[in-house]
């Protein structure tokens, strides 16, 4: 019951061979057979807790393969930190083993093996941290429902280029030669990615043709599993300031569904310019309809002082009208303070999907980017003009370490001709790295929205794919951030303007946030009111019960 409550996961017990140190293969943790009971528990907390936190990946223990040195640097510094993110939930006899001085080097696993690779003096791990098992974590099936991870990810700088296809032979990773020699047919190595293209292996969700940039992507009916855990974003205020100079962006995690944990600092978000095309046809949209249930919502309260009724009173006014009363004047009566809504007090983010699926074609015969745009230009001019704070991002991704998100407006912009002109230059392509893009649309938002209330607009076919990306996988991703974003107090609303998405799909990757298929932009009439009061309502409550 411990080894499962601390790793997260259905795990068993047994005894490692005599003289033997404790070890795992993910499924069984072994503990020395001969140690006293205490030793044992010690054992088993270790090996838990580096499940529970991802150090012994698949993509992170085949680095340490036929390395015995480097595995054991890498497990007294990574042994360090998972305990002393586990300090609180701990048994009290594992509280003498944390060594704060050693965790407080490195903060994710990759870090730990960054560490382990440097030529730092690292004394050898406790006799209880046991060992790792290379080979037999390697060799072990994978757990129901997991597939292969990409390899890992090294952070290295990033030149500013055009987001081109990734061929299956691309090394995405940076694996090394030792990776290519091991990777198993078919999987996600070198040799694997290899042999596909050979028999031209072509990835299907559901027919349809190969996903992405070229050719709408189609729903997988595979249902994520597990329940889900919060991880704050490691982007700050000043990274999302600086991203605009900086040339490798700002990191954000993802939740894997399959490992019930998050990868830290796993996908790569970088705003990028907008296109600009000067033969761009652009249209002024007048959504009369929208103003006035818009105008209802995010009103902020303004105190009147010197009032003749209120819910307060007006300390300053009754003090003043003590005094005109004892000089043998007639007072002032209006001695009250009122609160009325008056102020505009709420900024909203319209993220817009262009990624490859938005070019199907509707029932109604257009395109779901031409649909969606004519919301995004609606919504956008309408919050403008009834006194919110708007900015309107765009974004597709090219795999995880080029989440690409277009400022089309920023919340201190004007809404004016360029604007538009940069919306209606936008050309729809590669995937939908959903989860990041809500991640970093949501950050913006805490950070520049200015107002106490605020609202992340999605505009999405409802798609998540890409690259190690899988539906079921990045529905989970998606719903986790959406998540996140409300217990920040982030109102979110999700809407799928003439795609071809059926409710159930577009609940998988929404969730619980409020969310609508739209067939028609002028279906919006009706529901946009309830729409934003729900998004908010729900932000509120969430944000109470934190």
């Amino acid at each position: 019951m411990l080894a499962s409550a601390l790793s997260g996961r259905d795990i068993a017990i047994d005894h490692a061979a005599a003289g033997m140190p404790a070890w795992t293969n993910g499924a069984v943790i072994f503990v020395s057979g001969a140690a006293d009971v205490q030793t044992q528990i010690k054992e088993l907390c270790v090996q838990s807790a580096l499940l529970a936190a991802g150090s012994l990946d698949r993509e992170l223990v085949q680095r340490l393969a036929r390395r015995p040195e480097l595995s054991r640097r890498y497990l007294a510094v990574e042994g360090a930190r998972v305990l002393a993110a586990l300090e609180r939930v701990l048994p009290p006899l594992m509280l003498p083993l944390i060594d704060h001085s050693m965790a407080s080097f490195s903060k994710s696993p990759v870090t730990s093996l960054h560490i382990a690779l440097s030529r730092e003096g690292i004394e050898d791990p406790p006799p209880v941290f046991g060992s790792i098992r290379v080979r037999e974590l390697l060799a072990a099936r994978p757990r129901a429902g997991e597939v292969a991870s990409p390899g890992l990810h090294i952070a290295r700088e990033r030149r500013d280029k055009e987001l081109a296809e990734l061929a299956h032979d691309a090394d995405q990773d940076g694996q090394d030669a030792e990776d290519v020699a091991t990777s198993p047919v078919g999987g996600g190595g070198g040799l694997g990615r290899l042999l596909q293209k050979m028999f031209q292996v072509v990835r299907q969700l559901k027919g349809g043709g190969p996903p992405g940039a070229d050719a709408p992507t189609h729903w997988s009916r595979s249902r994520p599993r597990g329940g889900v855990r919060s991880l704050p974003s490691t982007a700050t205020a000043e990274a999302v300031a600086d991203v605009l100079g900086a040339s490798c962006g700002i990191l954000y995690p993802e939740w894997d569904v399959h490992r019930h944990c998050y990868r830290p600092e796993w996908c790569t978000v970088k705003e990028v310019d907008a296109p600009m095309d000067q033969h761009a046809s652009v249209e002024w949209l007048e959504w009369y309809g929208w103003r006035r249930p818009l105008a209802r919502l995010g009103m902020g309260f303004d105190r009147l002082r010197g009032q003749a009724q209120g819910d307060d009173v007006d300390i300053d006014a009754a003090v003043e009208a003590q005094v005109q009363l004892l000089a043998g004047t007639v007072p002032d009566e209006a001695t009250y303070v009122e609160s009325r809504r008056h102020r505009r007090d709420l900024s909203v983010l319209i993220l817009l999907d262009i990624s490859g699926s938005v070019r199907q074609t509707s029932p109604a015969g257009r395109d779901v980017h031409q649909q969606q745009r004519e919301v995004a230009a609606g919504l956008a001019t309408v919050l403008h003009e009834i006194g919110d704070r708007v900015a309107l991002y765009a974004f597709h991704s090219q795999g995880r370490s080029a989440v690409h998100l277009v400022p089309v407006k920023r919340f201190d912009d004007g809404l004016d001709s360029l604007v538009m002109r940069r919306l209606h230059s936008l050309v729809p392509g590669a995937y939908s790295r959903l989860g990041a893009a809500i991640r970093h649309g949501a950050t913006v938002l805490m950070e520049r929205g200015g107002t106490s209330r605020r609202l992340l607009l999605v505009l999405s076919d409802g798609l998540a794919y890409d690259h190690g990306y899988e539906p079921a996988y990045g529905a989970a991703d998606a719903r986790q951030a959406l998540a996140e974003a409300r217990r920040d107090g982030v109102g979110c609303l999700c809407l799928s303007v003439g795609a071809n998405t059926d409710a159930e799909s577009l609940g998988r990757v929404f969730g619980s946030a409020a969310h609508a298929i739209i067939h028609r932009a002028d279906q919006l009439d009706l529901l946009i009111g309830p729409l934003f009061r729900l998004a908010l309502r729900s932000a509120e409550l969430r944000r109470r019960a934190a």
